[in-house]
């Protein structure tokens, strides 16, 4: 790596990691991001369900929860999936409800509130599918903390096959089996899977469980109909929207969900793509568009409205599902904006007293938007962060974290320690609730531990670009080389890129004044557009909309993406940053 800018506009370090004065550009990135052998560069550029679909049985326990539930299935005993109410754990769910449905069995669904029950197994809620007369329960996307829901639920006389990916505690619950990659005994190297990658592959274990047995003529008939790959719309969305890595399987599962979601065989989702102005899918509006819909409902009541739509055949509710979160999601956004002001300005004051981790809390924020702020805030000061809401005398709050910071682990310490009394998530999210009193104790020990994780030195703020080019090379034939590199997400981020040679035309506001666009003369005497959102008000926009600084050269940060108005498309350029040359 080369350090090319020492400070910019913005105050950034900028460094390249890739030489691009000759070769391949996108081989050079991927060389740069691990990725050297050339069949391993085969298998990414062209990912594909058949190279890297794993037999299921690799997973820890595998093979004994498809055969507990394929027992289930021929005695045709109730079942109960109990799911999560973000979009990982809809969609567990649904992949679950959808495949037992299409063989006939009795199903029945539970998705906790997020104000009411929280997070994960509670006991009322275990004793209602007790009461149903539920002989086995599966768990998607949780029930890895739920060691005394877990002995509850056998003591009323329901099995327990428990499928997660969060980080399990000391103790396993005593489930009739748990399959969760993150187990300390696991060595399938799936540690990366999202809720319903787990819960996919137990699907498709089971499917092959059943296939091996000596079936009724009508549940065979049942099974030879079902393509597994239809449900990779389910499984796509679970996976952007809980930002797992795009890598290795996830690769594959979103290359080939986004293909199956483009060919609109889902009712609900189809119907919510088109109320919210979608035609194409893709990543940004799995994770930006189709997820905060169906995230909103479960943020601001309950979340079965968003299950109910993946799994309905009839158009009328269908749309009436769709309208009603695509309101919800709205509200959701006016509640969001209105304490994002507020905690801003607390974050503020956090970077101001020299921290390198960020707690914010407010009296009764609403807990469904927590998880969203924390998100803004990291990424607007590159630093791990919780928010949190306090309301009678209790703290509940979620948190999202940097590269190089493990938050689910500090957590899971926090945990240990007696500091908070729920939590648990991955590296990059988290959730947790402590009683008020503790509130400093917990910010103390979320400081110390991110500095552990840190070597004790809060890291100087350097942007690591994935080549540096020639502006006038930003055209729409490099943005056809890049786009090999997709889906881009965690783990895979879009390449970033530093264009030199580039002098500034004009700049102007747009976008109701927090955004702003204007267009830049390369070397070659070509005219290159850029955007900046949310730039307005920062020092790259006050530099830009300054008009004494028209005509000055300037080497600008960003990503290069295409660009489609009133029928022609061109290269664009999405700037982060800029430094005067």
């Amino acid at each position: 790596m080369s350090r090319i800018v020492e400070k910019s506009v913005q105050g950034n370090a900028w460094v390249v990691s890739t030489d691009v004065s000759s070769g391949n550009l996108v081989e050079k990135i991927l060389n740069a991001r691990g990725i050297h052998d050339v069949d391993d560069i085969r298998k990414f550029l062209n990912p594909s369900i058949k190279e890297y679909m794993p037999n299921p049985s690799v997973l820890s326990d595998m093979d004994v929860a498809v055969r507990i539930i394929a027992d289930a299935v021929l005695a045709n005993e109730k079942i109960a999936i109990y799911g999560d109410y973000d979009v990982d754990g809809i969609t567990s769910t649904a992949v679950f409800v959808k495949y037992l449905r299409a063989i006939g069995c009795d199903v029945i669904w539970h998705l906790p509130t997020r104000d009411g029950e929280g997070y994960g197994l509670n006991i009322a809620a275990i004793d209602a599918i007790a009461d149903a007369g539920v002989k086995l329960m599966i768990t998607v996307d949780c029930g890895i903390s739920g060691v005394a829901e877990v002995a509850h639920a056998k003591s009323r006389g329901v099995r327990v096959v428990v499928t997660d990916h969060h980080s399990p505690d000391s103790v396993l619950p005593a489930a009739d089996a748990v399959v969760n990659p993150k187990r300390a005994d696991d060595t399938s190297g799936m540690s990366y899977l999202a809720g319903v990658g787990v819960a996919f592959l137990t699907v498709v274990a089971l499917n092959r469980e059943l296939k091996s047995r000596k079936l009724p003529d009508e549940l065979y008939k049942k099974l030879i109909s079902i393509n597994l790959l239809n449900y990779m719309d389910f499984v796509a969305l679970g996976t952007i929207c809980d930002t797992m890595p795009l890598v290795g399987l996830n690769r594959a599962f979103v290359s080939t969900g986004l293909k199956v979601m483009g060919l609109r065989q889902n009712l609900g989702l189809r119907v919510l793509m088109d109320v919210a102005g979608i035609n194409q899918p893709s990543v940004y509006a799995a994770g930006f568009v189709i997820g905060p819909r169906l995230n909103a409902a479960g943020r601001l009541d309950s979340a079965a409205p968003a299950l109910e739509l993946l799994l309905t055949d009839n158009p009328l509710i269908a749309h009436d599902l769709a309208n009603k979160l695509h309101n919800m999601n709205q509200e959701r956004i006016d509640i969001q904006n209105a304490i994002m002001l507020r905690a801003d300005e607390i974050a503020h004051d956090c970077c101001a007293a020299g921290r390198c981790s960020l707690f914010v809390c407010g009296d009764n924020w609403h807990g469904g938007v927590m998880g969203i702020i924390a998100g803004r805030l990291k990424d607007k000061y590159n630093m791990p962060t919780c928010v949190a809401t306090r309301a009678d005398g209790v703290i509940n709050g979620s948190g999202r974290s940097v590269a190089g910071v493990d938050l689910g682990n500090i957590i899971h310490m926090a945990l240990a320690a007696g500091i908070i009394t729920e939590g648990g998530g991955h590296a990059a999210a988290a959730g947790f609730s402590l009683d008020a009193s503790r509130e400093g104790e917990f910010c103390e020990f979320l400081e110390r531990a991110v500095m552990e994780q840190f070597n004790g030195v809060r890291p100087a703020t350097e942007i690591v670009a994935d080549a540096e080019i020639d502006a006038g090379a930003a055209t729409m034939r490099l943005v056809k080389e890049l786009s090999a590199l997709a889906p881009f997400g965690q783990g895979n981020p879009e390449p970033t890129l530093v264009l030199r040679g580039a002098v500034l035309r004009y700049a102007t506001v747009m976008g109701g004044g927090a955004h702003l666009r204007g267009s830049v003369i390369t070397g070659a005497g070509t005219q290159l557009a850029f955007v900046g959102f949310n730039m307005v008000g920062t020092p790259v926009g006050d530099f830009l909309l300054d008009d004494t600084n028209i005509n000055t050269k300037i080497a600008m940060l960003g990503k290069l993406k295409e660009n489609e108005y009133k029928g022609h498309v061109n290269a664009q350029f999405f700037l982060d940053d800029i430094a005067i040359l």
